[in-house]
């Protein structure tokens, strides 16, 4: 999937990104956030861009990164993919170089992906939910806005728990809770499904694309569909199979009740889980401001990355 510009990039540019963050300024790219499409409109007279479409745009906005020196600790191919999609770059396969310490939790966390105003979506790698009593809405709506009761947990006790350092470096977002339909061969359908529905706070979960798109295996793995048809092999090239069932943020198009998680046994996607089960574990979702600099650390388990602010 990286061609060779694109490997350029991330080796000189993109992690530059994490480090030291992008340098938006005066830049006035319309695709700033979202990256849907080459449909998506960019106006090269009102930017200080010389490009003429948008993924250009997007690659010189990312040349302009600052490059910290402290960047040359994070080694070249640390399995950073340019998402299809958006505007997004991905850490996919079945290892990559991911781990970040967060809250004083060592290797704790794992960078889901970056994104264009250079913020970093982390995800925690161990459960919260250790006696099975936390259910993803007691009342059973899988509508995230409403707010259900973990929305409320985790944006609430969960998150003033959390210490202060760890709360100055995370930022509220909007983050995409529209529904998912089983079988959705068109991951790009799901992808503006999920959008369709927006909720603004600090702390929530992947969703089902982002599992999707943590997959190196795009050939056979990279649609809802393709996936669940080829789990046996598809859980292999993910990192974010874990060998526990772990709740999504996506709610289920057919059914208000049904909320979409990662079976423990093959890694498939399952839509027969009603919101107010307690079951499935539940590993919560930030995202870290663009002020964040990287300190130290390779991204591996045993020397995480290290963040300050």
């Amino acid at each position: 999937m990286k061609n060779k510009k694109t490997k350029y990039y991330l080796k000189n540019n993109l992690i530059g990104l994490i480090v030291g963050g992008i340098i938006f300024g005066s830049l006035g790219v319309y695709a700033a956030i979202t990256f849907p499409s080459n449909e998506v409109s960019f106006d090269p007279s009102n930017s200080t861009l010389s490009s003429t479409n948008v993924k250009d745009a997007i690659d010189e906005l990312y040349k302009k990164c600052t490059n910290p020196s402290s960047a040359d600790q994070i080694i070249e191919d640390a399995g950073l993919e340019k998402d299809e999609y958006e505007c997004r770059y991905f850490f996919t396969g079945t290892n990559p170089n991911n781990y970040i310490t967060f809250n004083d939790e060592k290797a704790g966390w794992r960078i889901i992906s970056v994104e264009c105003d250079g913020t970093i979506k982390i995800m925690r790698t161990a459960d919260i939910n250790t006696s099975n009593n936390i259910a993803w809405d007691t009342s059973n709506s899988n509508n995230w806005a409403s707010p259900v009761s973990l929305n409320t947990y985790l944006n609430g006790a969960y998150y003033n728990g959390l210490n202060a350092t760890a709360k100055s470096q995370i930022v509220s977002k909007d983050w995409s809770i529209g529904a998912v339909t089983n079988g959705n061969d068109n991951l790009f359908n799901q992808i503006s499904n999920e959008n369709n529905k927006k909720w603004n706070g600090k702390i929530a979960l992947a969703t089902v694309s982002e599992y999707i798109r943590s997959n190196s295996n795009k050939s056979s793995c990279g649609t809802l569909y393709s996936h669940n048809s080829s789990y046996g092999s598809c859980k292999n090239t993910t990192w974010m199979y874990i060998n526990d069932a772990w709740w999504t943020l996506s709610p289920s198009s057919g059914n208000y009740h049904i909320v979409i998680y990662i079976n423990d046994n093959d890694g498939s996607l399952y839509f027969n889980s009603e919101a107010n089960e307690g079951r499935n574990a539940i590993r919560p979702v930030v995202y870290l401001s663009s002020e964040v600099k990287i300190t130290g650390g390779i991204g591996t388990e045993s020397d995480p990355y290290e963040i300050s602010l």
